[in-house]
């Protein structure tokens, strides 16, 4: 199946974690996907999009249930999502409920979604392929740095045991956590702050995904780490990096491998 091409849903310039254009190829995980670069464009959404609170997305998931069954089929299996954990939970969170109420109808698009302070709900077929990527299991506990509206950390919580997940902007911290206890995921925590340096006093973990770009893999990551653990974060500037799997050995020591070409945002860091 071709993928779809020049929506005003897939915005460069408005990604999070977007594989925007996936040229020939990119079914293979470890084949580089072709991006065009950002661009210097206003955002196509409404100023409502800014910011909401989980309540005012209906709870009612339904209608989204074939919706949410084809994203899966035409997004995930044909790129190469072939981990059954990771196409169970892309089947079983409820997307809708995580983007603001004017976009709900865009909640299962091929892209990203704005969700206010700058930030987005990725792509879901890159959600799916960090998931892949790090290998998360059940008996598992799962960092992710940069949750946003909790997505990405739904989908961890739908395979491993313990996901702790760190925003950085309280507005959006405050309304992860709440979707979290309306969709009664009890095996996540949230906090507020600075994911530099992680969460060491619930390390280590099994896996950690960050969803903000870094020029560098911050070392308080790799050391929380448990042995056979793996991270996965974009590495580079600002416009493209390199979805980059850190794997750590028994030893203490660990490698690096790149993947695909993502444009994330920035990591963002606390002012002291």
């Amino acid at each position: 199946m071709p993928f779809h091409q020049g929506s005003p849903h897939q915005r460069p310039d408005t990604l999070q974690s977007v594989v925007d254009r996936p040229g020939a190829g990119s079914e293979n995980l470890g084949a580089a996907a072709r991006l065009d670069p950002p661009k210097a464009t206003s955002s196509p959404w409404p100023r409502s999009a800014r910011f909401w609170y989980p309540s005012d997305v209906s709870n009612d998931d339904s209608p989204q249930e074939k919706r949410r069954d084809a994203m899966v089929r035409e997004q995930l299996v044909t790129r190469g999502i072939s981990d059954r954990r990771v196409l169970a939970a892309m089947r079983a969170v409820p997307r809708h409920r995580f983007v603001p109420p004017e976009l709900v109808d865009h909640a299962y698009d091929d892209g990203p979604l704005p969700i206010g302070h700058g930030q987005t709900i990725s792509q879901p077929y890159v959600v799916a392929m960090m998931t892949q990527l790090a290998r998360a299991a059940p008996g598992q506990r799962a960092l992710e740095v940069g949750c946003g509206s909790g997505y990405q950390t739904a989908v961890l919580a739908e395979i491993v045991d313990e996901v702790y997940a760190i925003e950085l902007v309280p507005e959006l911290a405050e309304a992860a956590e709440k979707r979290f206890q309306e969709l009664a995921l009890n095996s996540v925590q949230v906090r507020e702050g600075d994911g530099w340096n992680g969460w060491p006093e619930a390390a280590p973990f099994h896996v950690v995904l960050v969803a903000c770009a870094a020029d560098e893999i911050p070392p308080p990551l790799v050391e929380q780490l448990a042995p056979g653990g793996r991270l996965v974060m974009p590495v580079g500037g600002r416009g493209l990096q390199r979805l980059t799997v850190v794997t750590k050995h028994s030893d203490g020591s660990h490698d690096e491998h790149g993947y695909d070409a993502v444009a994330f945002v920035p990591l963002l860091r606390a002012r002291l």
